[in-house]
């Protein structure tokens, strides 16, 4: 799984409020863009600057500056609908779905974005990366999540009107929240009226 000093995404509830958001892993991080079904309302991935800009959010740090083309924007939504139904499917304790998994290992079969190191001694990327590149990278990462060691911790939040989906890489293995700032405190303060209700 990739990681980076920062990690999360900052997004925003249905009223407007921002809260960051941190799914532990870089692939679970495209899931937010949208998806399949019902989650083809939160499409965010329309044209290559949808991509570059959720690569600028995303936790692959250093940012890469990519060259993405149009049919490789379609490629990540193509990529991204696969891993949810994938995950979707493995929070559910079914097989993983054949046709979900041909499309995450042949993206996970093509170069990934390549590391590479300046005369300062800072990281950048070799080449000229582009869609395809991130694509591998994203794919690679779901591989190792969904075949490593916190493959049990992949998680959907415990509110009832939340589909966030994150792995819980805490060491106790107790998170139920998608953020605490979002949904646990939503949860805290329907916990306290209940108990106001029920004192009063």
């Amino acid at each position: 799984m990739e990681s980076s000093a920062t990690k999360g995404l900052t997004l925003r509830s249905h009223t407007g409020v921002a809260y960051r958001f941190d799914p532990g892993a870089l692939c679970l991080e495209l899931l937010t863009t949208g998806g399949p079904g019902p989650y083809r309302r939160y499409e965010v991935l329309r044209e290559p600057a949808d991509l570059a800009a959720w690569a600028e959010r995303s936790r692959l740090t250093p940012t890469p500056v990519l060259e993405i083309s149009a049919a490789e924007v379609a490629g990540v939504r193509e990529l991204r609908d696969a891993l949810f139904r994938a995950v979707l499917a493995h929070l559910e304790g079914e097989d993983l779905p054949p046709g979900d998994l041909a499309v995450i290992n042949a993206a996970a079969a093509l170069p990934p974005l390549a590391p590479a190191i300046t005369p300062a001694g800072a990281q950048c990327w070799a080449g000229n990366p582009g869609g395809t590149h991130l694509a591998a990278t994203v794919a690679r990462d779901a591989v190792a999540l969904l075949t490593g060691p916190f493959a049990d911790r992949i998680r959907t939040c415990a509110a009832e009107d939340c589909h966030l989906v994150y792995v819980d890489t805490s060491r106790p293995g107790r998170r139920r929240w998608c953020s605490m700032e979002h949904c646990g405190n939503r949860h805290k303060v329907r916990a306290l009226r209940l108990r106001h209700s029920e004192e009063g």
